[in-house]
């Protein structure tokens, strides 16, 4: 009887899982097949597969958005802000858990209280700030602010991660002559290579999906990013979805991609620092 019940409860519970990864894919799918339609096409058969499949919906995409300049933006603005955020919260984990100062609690917390503050709460100040110091409108003023709301979460997992490394591994290369310098190359970012990955991964997709500060804090195509650049599609070319589709998988296929290659190191991290908690 009990049995029973327990695989009566897994049963349902692929089947929900089943009917949630249906749900999930089926507007990727047609957000793919669609692209290859043209306009006629969409609008007359929306549901059905490209009879004619057409190559031609990514081509202009990639010209009228200046898509190519947009992706290289993108890639940049993610991977500088995703390297610094990286590198600032394992060193910040590094000096709160294992220095031992007396007020690491209250800078852990001026941390964390980060997490309260959103983009939309700071954009309007943050936008005459910069216009004020001559940010504005540059890849720094980009750059800073992803790398301002990022270490917020960053220096909390890699805290949670960096308190369970033995001291006794740190006072060991002390005695040999490490400096701090050395023993944070060597020994943390090594030891908290789960945490580094987790974090990185994380950091880089929200960096890759943020829309608000690089539209309000440039203008001009030449430095807008990727899914900036796909929100101009909504405007001036509004009735060509086939267009519209193409730009949404342009922006959408390198973040799945990604995610497909390292989805296994995002729950190795987490798992390991509940672990170590």
């Amino acid at each position: 009887m009990k049995n029973d019940l327990s695989h009566g409860i897994r049963t349902l519970a692929y089947i929900f899982l089943i009917a949630f990864a249906f749900i999930t894919l089926m507007p990727l799918a047609w957000m793919l097949s669609s692209s290859f339609k043209l306009q006629g096409e969409i609008m007359l058969h929306p549901m059905r597969l490209p009879l004619e499949p057409t190559i031609r919906n990514y081509m202009e995409a990639w010209r009228i958005g200046n898509m190519g300049r947009a992706f290289t933006n993108s890639v940049l603005y993610s991977g500088i802000g995703t390297f610094a955020t990286v590198y600032l919260a394992v060193a910040a984990a590094f000096a709160l858990m294992k220095f031992g100062y007396k007020n690491s609690k209250v800078f852990f917390s001026i941390f964390t209280m980060g997490l309260l503050i959103t983009v939309n709460s700071v954009i309007a100040p943050l936008f005459f700030m910069e216009t004020r110091i001559g940010l504005y409108n540059t890849g720094a003023g980009v750059v800073i602010p992803y790398i301002a709301f990022g270490l917020p979460m960053a220096v909390l997992l890699a805290c949670s991660y960096v308190k369970g490394i033995p001291d006794t591994l740190i006072e060991a290369a002390v005695i040999d002559g490490a400096n701090y310098l050395q023993i944070f190359f060597r020994i943390i970012v090594i030891v908290a290579t789960p945490v580094v990955a987790t974090i990185t991964i994380l950091t880089f997709l929200r960096n890759w999906n943020e829309f608000i500060l690089v539209f309000i804090l440039t203008s001009g195509d030449h430095m807008r990013s990727l899914p900036v650049s796909i929100n101009s599609f909504a405007g001036r070319l509004n009735q060509d979805y086939g267009m519209q589709l193409a730009a949404l998988v342009i922006g959408t296929l390198p973040m799945i991609l990604f995610y497909l290659f390292a989805h296994e190191a995002v729950i190795r991290g987490f798992g390991e620092g509940a672990l170590k908690e």
